[in-house]
């Protein structure tokens, strides 16, 4: 049963070439939340997601996902800014948004560059228009280790400094408007979660990255669930 079920997951939350409405028709079809956290675990992004109380239903799913493609689309626009779908927890749409930290940050700085600042004036637009979406960022660097430090104490350098990039995001986008209500979490997670070889230039560049993932509420999932998410 559980090869059966992990199959029926993968056809329909990371095979599946739809656009964001199908994808959430079929992952309501397939059990909504239930299902979701295996989908979630699969895709690297189990701690993104409101925790729901049941499962969300074919048609909740559908709305959801065509939700969140017009999300997605808004955030597109943002200059500097790699956008793509992702799936939560709960087996709903998600938008991910990537900013290179080079374009962010001076090497070995958590202070905004003026460039990151203008990309995330637009990006503080797209969030306020879009209050029904929970947010969460995320920090990472490389595995560069720093000088006149032990491995252990470079490895803890590089958490710290993730967690103070995405702090620095967070506190400008909060500047611009965007509520302490709506960004959920804040969270440094250092040389974790590599995107890319870090053997190599430009692999590390990849890696050094701040993610902001907006992600249904459950004021939105209980709009949808209630047909009335447009």
């Amino acid at each position: 049963m559980k090869i059966k079920i992990l199959s029926l997951l993968l056809c329909v939350g990371l095979v599946c070439a739809c656009n964001n409405t199908q994808k959430g028709a079929g992952i309501g079809a397939a059990g909504g939340a239930v299902l979701g956290a295996v989908i979630g675990h699969i895709a690297g992004n189990t701690a993104i997601g409101a925790a729901v109380g049941g499962a969300v239903g074919a048609g909740a799913g559908a709305l959801i996902g065509k939700h969140m493609d017009k999300v997605k689309a808004q955030a597109q626009a943002v200059q500097n800014a790699q956008v793509e779908s992702v799936t939560d927890a709960n087996g709903l749409q998600a938008v991910k948004v990537t900013f290179d930290s080079g374009i962010l940050f001076a090497t070995g700085s958590s202070t905004l560059s003026s460039t990151a600042k203008t990309s995330l004036t637009n990006f503080a637009n797209v969030l306020k228009q879009n209050t029904d979406c929970d947010v969460a960022v995320q920090g990472y660097t490389d595995n560069q280790g720093w000088k006149n430090s032990t491995a252990e104490q470079s490895v803890q350098k590089n958490l710290d400094l993730s967690q103070q990039r995405a702090q620095a995001v967070t506190s400008y986008l909060q500047s611009l408007g965007v509520t302490s209500n709506q960004i959920r979490s804040t969270t440094g997670y250092g040389e974790a979660n590599p995107v890319a070889d870090n053997s190599t230039a430009a692999g590390k560049a990849q890696n050094r990255r701040v993610e902001v993932y907006m992600y249904a509420s459950q004021a939105m999932i209980d709009a949808a669930n209630n047909g009335t998410l447009q």
